[in-house]
């Protein structure tokens, strides 16, 4: 919860009293002459006060909820009690007047000057209101009465509280003024420069919140803070943030969930950006560091069973599992389904079908029943029962609105990776049709369109999909590799790829493309510095083959073995390595 809107813990109210008294009096008034309800000696509810929150509530019942208002205020500001002020402001808002609501909060701060609760109130409505421009000097005496043991995770709060408002420039000048006092603080500086900088990237200034990054890892070299905006920046393309983190990841303790956070996020980041060698390094790192925290191991099994290292996967895995085995807390639950999933996966390409079965068979969670019989089927599948999974997908039932969409997708992707790609290309059509604004699923039916000899049919749909879509860099990169795989219409293709390169420059199958279309032009050397790079970024048997063909032509014969040997270790039933050792008559 947002601590600067999150409600205090408080005694009962003086208007429950009341509002008890008064349903008892009504109770009782048709039997009997109403009896004077009983006061406790210490109690500040006397009779006239009684009675005017008695009305106030009445009138609001009745449909009167200006004067019920009136009456609470009047009430609030004699004692002087917050309970009775925050009755008011919540009279004023069920009547939707905002100006009304601020009114009873202004004087609920005046009243009682130290009540930060109060001083909340005006924030929000005054946020509600869009009236930005007054937000900075409640924003400031919110922050300044917060306990300093609890200031930083309201400095923290604060981009999202002002999330909601309009005018996103009048939020960073509030945000600034408010949080002026604590740039310089050692305890305080780096939450400070780190709401800023998340208020600049609001307002579109990357290189604004990049500085106020800097300034707050200045400050702070082993504070999170300025490390996770660091993070969200080399996420959007700011490369130039990403010496911060790994300073901030080398001056943290890593011992504590909150110490391993930034390793933890800057590794998915890393998996994000499909830089996968760098991601395993920094995975490797935390399970060496930090053997006892489990997430690292998750995902470094994962990466391995991507890898095909399914040996080491299997020890990542069922180290993740042992930490994680008795826990009862819901995401980890479905990270061990996922571990569950993905040791079923291992199995299955192992062919040891009854240990993928076993393994699925722990998955318990209603939740996740669907990613179980998906992986089922793909088991059937492998055991050449082929309809019979198909028959298991479509039989399962759909417990969620995406669920339909899911079904559609798996079964296409199972007919995929058996080769029936004619089936799955009718299938993603199907999608596709039901699912008209899913841009993906064009995408996926293009690429099937492809493998089922409809070179036409994925030409038109890649351009339907880039007609809708026009920053979608896969279409770009799937048309112009096609292109150029087929030797045809050669400039065209690289044009297309080019474009891909421009919106995803760190993506090593898209560089991929572009060696390969540099090279059927004749730029060998170009395309091998290109290829060389992305088989570095994303070792993968279809850019080995790729790279091993441009080594071959160039003469470096004996490296183009060595490269084809490892993609042939990294997925030796790859196409387009099969083809490209069978088509150069090589055994490698």
């Amino acid at each position: 919860m947002n601590p600067l809107t999150r409600p205090r813990h408080a005694r009962p109210a003086l208007i429950a009293l009341a509002i008890a008294a008064g349903i008892g009096l009504a109770g009782t008034a048709r039997a009997q002459a109403p009896a004077s309800p009983t006061v406790p000696p210490t109690s500040s509810l006397d009779a006239m006060l009684f009675y005017q929150l008695l009305l106030g509530e009445l009138n609001v019942r009745g449909g009167d909820p200006g004067s019920g208002y009136s009456l609470i205020l009047d009430a609030a500001r004699r004692q002087k009690d917050p309970e009775l002020f925050r009755r008011a402001v919540d009279v004023a808002l069920q009547g939707r007047s905002g100006e009304s609501a601020l009114a009873a909060a202004r004087a609920w701060s005046q009243a009682l000057p130290g009540d930060n609760e109060a001083n909340r109130y005006v924030l929000q409505i005054l946020l509600a209101l869009n009236r930005v421009s007054e937000a900075g000097p409640v924003l400031r005496s919110v922050l300044q009465s917060t306990p300093a043991n609890e200031r930083n995770e309201a400095i923290n709060a604060v981009p999202q509280t002002f999330a909601r408002a309009s005018d996103k420039a009048l939020a960073l000048a509030a945000v600034r003024e408010a949080l002026a006092p604590y740039f310089g603080q050692a305890a305080h500086g780096a939450s400070a420069w780190t709401s800023l900088g998340r208020m600049e990237l609001v307002n579109e200034r990357p290189s604004a919140a990049l500085d106020a990054a800097r300034r707050g890892h200045a400050i702070d070299a082993a504070s999170p803070f300025p490390a996770l905006l660091a993070l969200e920046l080399l996420e959007n393309g700011q490369g130039e943030a990403e010496p911060l983190i790994r300073q901030q990841i080398d001056a943290a303790r890593n011992t504590t969930p909150r110490d391993l956070g930034v390793a933890v996020s800057y590794a998915r980041v890393l998996l994000d950006l499909q830089r996968l060698r760098d991601a395993r390094v920094q995975l490797e790192r935390l399970t060496t560091r930090a053997p006892e925290h489990p997430e690292p191991w998750l995902l470094l099994g994962s990466l391995q069973v991507q890898d095909r290292a399914y040996d080491a996967a299997t020890l990542s895995l069922q180290t993740y599992i042992g930490l994680v085995r008795d826990t009862s807390d819901a995401r980890v639950r479905r990270g061990l389904t996922q571990a569950y999933l993905l040791m079923a996966e291992i199995a299955e390409k192992q062919q040891d079908f009854v240990a993928a079965n076993a393994w699925i068979d722990r998955i318990d969670n209603p939740e996740d029943m669907l990613a179980a019989q998906l992986r089922r089927a793909s088991v059937l599948a492998r055991q050449g029962r082929l309809d019979e999974a198909r028959q298991l997908l479509r039989s399962q039932p759909e417990r969620r609105p995406d669920d339909v969409r899911l079904k559609l997708v798996s079964e296409a992707q199972l007919l995929r990776d058996f080769k029936a790609y004619r089936q799955s290309y009718e299938v993603y059509g199907e999608a596709a049709q039901r699912f008209p604004d899913e841009p993906d699923l064009l995408y996926d039916q293009a690429l099937m369109a492809e493998r089922a000899g409809l070179p036409a049919e994925m030409e038109r749909l890649l351009r339907q999909l880039i007609d809708a879509k026009p920053d979608h860099h896969h279409a770009y990169n799937a048309l112009g590799y096609a292109l150029a795989d087929r030797n045809e219409r050669l400039p065209e293709a690289k044009q297309l790829i080019e474009k891909a390169v421009a919106m995803a420059p760190n993506d090593a199958y898209i560089q991929d493309s572009l060696g390969w279309v540099e090279f059927r032009m004749g730029n060998t050397d170009k395309a091998l510095n290109i290829l060389r790079d992305a088989y570095g970024k994303r070792p993968d048997p279809e850019i080995a083959a790729h790279l091993g063909e441009v080594l071959w032509a160039k003469g470096q014969r004996d490296e183009a073995l060595r490269i084809w040997r490892e993609g042939l270790l990294l997925g030796n039933d790859n196409e387009t390595l099969q083809q490209t050792l069978r088509r150069l008559n090589v055994q490698p």
